[in-house]
C-alpha cells in the first residue's frame, strides 16, 4: 500500500505494519488515494480537542489541508490500556479486531471526506459506520477459520436471535427507566 505507517508508541502491537497492511487489502485502492499516512502515538494531542476527550479518544483524522496532506493518528493507550489486570488481558486478546475497526473508521471517514461527494453532512456518521462495519464484515470472513467456515450456514438464522434478543433487552432497559421514574 502507498499508506505509511509509523509506530511512535512506547506499547508494541506485535506484527503492526502486517495487521495494518492486511486491513488496507481489503479496501479498494481509490479509497485510500491521499491518505499518506498512519501514526500510532500513545495518545492523541491535538489541542483543539478537550483533555477528557483526547484520553479516551481512539483514533484522529486529518483532513487534506494546504500544504499537507490527509493522514490519521491511532491511540495506542485506548486500545491496550494499562489499568486493571482484566483490563489488560481483554485488550491483547481483541487487539487485532479493535485495531482492524479503527483503520476502518479512519479509512471511511477518508474515502466520505474526500472521494465521496454525494455524502450529506448529517448523514456522515451514518454513512461511515455503514462503511466501516461492510469492510469489517470482510476482515472478519478472512481473518477467521475453521470455526467460521463451519457456521457460515448458520449465520442468518444466528443474526436474526440476535436482533429479537437485541429488541427483547431494549424493551426491558425502557421498562426499567419508566419504572424508576
Amino acid at each position: 500500500m502507498n499508506v505509511k505507517v509509523e509506530d511512535q508508541s512506547t506499547l508494541r502491537i506485535k506484527n503492526l505494519d502486517r495487521q495494518v497492511d492486511k486491513v488496507f487489502s481489503l479496501v479498494p485502492a481509490e479509497h485510500l488515494r491521499g491518505l499518506t499516512k498512519v501514526v500510532f502515538v500513545d495518545v492523541i494531542t491535538e489541542p483543539r480537542i478537550a483533555t477528557a476527550q483526547r484520553a479516551t479518544l481512539p483514533a484522529l483524522y486529518h483532513p487534506k489541508m494546504p500544504g499537507q496532506m490527509a493522514w490519521a493518528e491511532v491511540a495506542t493507550t485506548v486500545l491496550l490500556p494499562r489499568k486493571k489486570l482484566s483490563e489488560r488481558l481483554m485488550s491483547r486478546i481483541t487487539v487485532k479486531p479493535n485495531l482492524a475497526q479503527v483503520l476502518l473508521s479512519l479509512v471511511a471517514q477518508h474515502y466520505h471526506f474526500t472521494i465521496a461527494k454525494g455524502t450529506k453532512k448529517g448523514d456522515l456518521e451514518r454513512a461511515c459506520r455503514t462503511y466501516a462495519e461492510k469492510y469489517f464484515e470482510k476482515w472478519r470472513e478472512n481473518q477467521s477459520g475453521l470455526r467460521m467456515k463451519l457456521t457460515k450456514p448458520f449465520r442468518p438464522t444466528l443474526d436474526r436471535w440476535a436482533k429479537k434478543l437485541s429488541k427483547k433487552y431494549k424493551q426491558e432497559v425502557d421498562k426499567k427507566k419508566k419504572a424508576q421514574k
